[in-house]
């Protein structure tokens, strides 16, 4: 297969000598592959690399054709025009001005081959689920999804040899994800795709796992990746048992050498000491039986080296993917608990809560709707970032919001300092003890937030919240999941399994919820927040 990128010999860090890559060799060939790995571990940064929006320290990348990238954070001006982002702008104007009869030669250059290229753009608009957005409208009009797709679509117009994705699925509700998954699946050229998104690296060819600055290759989508891996981990941990084992027996054989050793030794003294052979024969004999015993010592103390070299390959080969451990006593609230009231509700852009709604005890509420419906703006009133346009929104115990973009973080605060800001009563010891139990242990606390990946981010702002004084007895999650890899998320469902308070969680990520165990389904549909049943979640395709 021929191969489309190639990185040799690429080493990469970033300005304060973190090592990202050391010498990292790897191709990409033909086909969809899904590049997986913990936060951290380097994947949006070797997309970047690939794409030259980074510079490595060494090395060389090699890109056969085109490369079109898709930003794990999609920002776009809200003054352009739906065109200008497609960039198709001044081809359209070309076109029009040859259509009123304007015949001049820059017209033609500008338009070159491309005289379909209005249909095309609203062809594929069509097919990403934005055929009622206009090209002549400015992205301000859009949602934060709706930019997502833009973005692809401008890329799926240039019809590039090389398609970059990193988490495309940020953002996006269940109707725009069916639309991704159509256009990923249909895409015929080069793909590597980052995402946590388990349905969309399930269309995927191969999966390359990125592990400590290397990468290893498993054939399949990420259902069978999963498979190859639970086989890996159970010889893995089969391989330690085996070295636990023979690590006890050479220490016994040691033992043993040396109790042996020790009784010959005592038995030619006592020979010399009695004097029951000649000078000159006990003498040969104590030479030998000293070289004999050093021989005989050292045999087993590299016997012993090797079985204990054995076992710490093995304990490498099995991967520790930590839990986060949260214990809050005091965010528990009784059953019962008037949580949260909204009377009459209506919201800065348009959506409302007609009638009320009451939030009691530990309930835990999934807040699902269309992207642009209301639920980012419906938590932010409720968190008193917004004003209601009418009505009230009254939190009647401590509550903390975790917002998309998880600027609770000040990037010129280390962790610790960051978690300090929310609990100024604490101790530095309190606060670092804390901060362990995020996975955040020794100089990890002391880590710039600037320098932390996504869902490494997320930890600390996560860690920020909860360990906020007062604790938060309502906590709620904007698309938490966003930006986090497979073991992130597990850990953030351990975190709220554990966490006493009530939730409200706004997702698209329909896995997720059900893993932390809703008791409420609210949906934002026309304007309106209405409960419905978990058999109704979902969205027409």
């Amino acid at each position: 297969m021929p191969t489309s990128i190639s990185c040799t010999s690429l080493s990469f860090a970033w300005p304060d000598g973190t090592a990202v890559f050391e010498g990292l060799d790897v191709a990409f060939g033909p086909g969809r592959t899904g590049l997986v790995g913990v936060n951290g571990s380097g994947k949006s940064t070797l997309l970047k690399l690939v794409a030259g929006e980074l510079t490595p320290v060494d090395g060389v990348v090699r890109v056969a054709g085109e490369v079109g990238y898709l930003p794990q954070n999609v920002t776009l001006d809200t003054a352009l025009k739906v065109d200008e982002a497609l960039g198709i702008a001044a081809k359209r104007v070309a076109l029009h001005a040859i259509e009123a009869g304007d015949v001049a030669e820059e017209h033609f250059e500008a338009v070159g081959d491309d005289w379909d290229v209005e249909e095309r753009a609203l062809a594929t608009l069509g097919e990403l689920g934005l055929g009622h957005v206009e090209l002549d409208r400015t992205i301000g009009e859009v949602s934060g999804g709706e930019s997502v797709l833009l973005r692809l679509a401008a890329l799926l117009l240039r019809r590039p040899d090389v398609l970059l994705l990193d988490e495309p699925t940020n953002n996006l509700d269940l109707y725009a994800r069916r639309r991704l998954y159509a256009a990923v699946e249909s895409w015929p050229g080069v793909m590597v795709v980052v995402s946590h998104d388990r349905e969309l690296l399930d269309l995927v060819d191969q999966i390359a796992d990125l592990r400590s600055g290397e990468i290893a290759w498993y054939g399949g989508n990420y259902s069978a990746y999963e498979e190859a891996l639970a086989t890996e981990q159970e010889a893995a941990e089969r391989m330690v048992r085996v070295a636990e084992a023979d690590l006890k027996k050479q220490k016994r054989e040691l033992v043993d050498a040396q109790v042996k050793l020790a009784r010959r030794k005592r038995y030619g003294q006592k020979m010399w000491d009695q004097k029951r052979e000649p000078k000159i024969v006990m003498g040969a004999r104590k030479r030998a039986a000293q070289e004999s015993a050093g021989k005989h010592r050292i045999m087993h103390e590299e016997k012993l080296a090797e079985a204990r070299e054995r076992l710490d390959d093995a304990v490498d080969a099995v991967r520790d993917d930590d839990e986060i451990r949260v214990d809050l006593p005091y965010t528990a609230v009784p059953p019962g608990r008037g949580v949260l009231t909204l009377r009459d509700l209506e919201l800065a852009y348009g959506a409302r809560v007609a009638g009320g709604l009451d939030l009691h005890g530990p309930e835990r509420i999934a807040l699902i709707g269309r992207n642009g419906s209301g639920k980012t703006t419906l938590l932010r009133t409720i968190a008193g970032e917004l004003a209601p346009v009418a009505g009230e929104a009254t939190a009647h115990v401590p509550l903390r919001f975790l917002p998309q973009r998880l600027d609770v973080l000040d990037d010129g605060l280390s962790v610790a300092e960051n978690v300090a800001r929310f609990a100024p009563g604490a101790t530095n010891n309190r606060i670092r003890a804390r901060l362990a139990r995020f996975l955040f242990r020794g100089a990890r606390a002391d880590q710039q937030a600037a320098t932390l990946s996504g869902g490494e981010r997320f930890r600390a702002a996560l860690a920020a919240l909860m360990l906020a004084e007062p604790a938060p007895q309502l906590l709620m999650l904007d698309e938490s999941t966003n930006n986090l890899d497979m073991a992130s998320v597990r850990q953030l469902t351990t975190a709220l399994e554990s966490y006493e308070g009530a939730l409200i969680v706004a997702s698209h990520d329909l896995p997720f919820l059900e893993s932390i165990g809703i008791t409420r389904w609210l949906m934002v549909e026309g304007g309106e927040l209405k409960e419905i049943t978990p058999e109704a979640v979902g969205y027409p395709a």
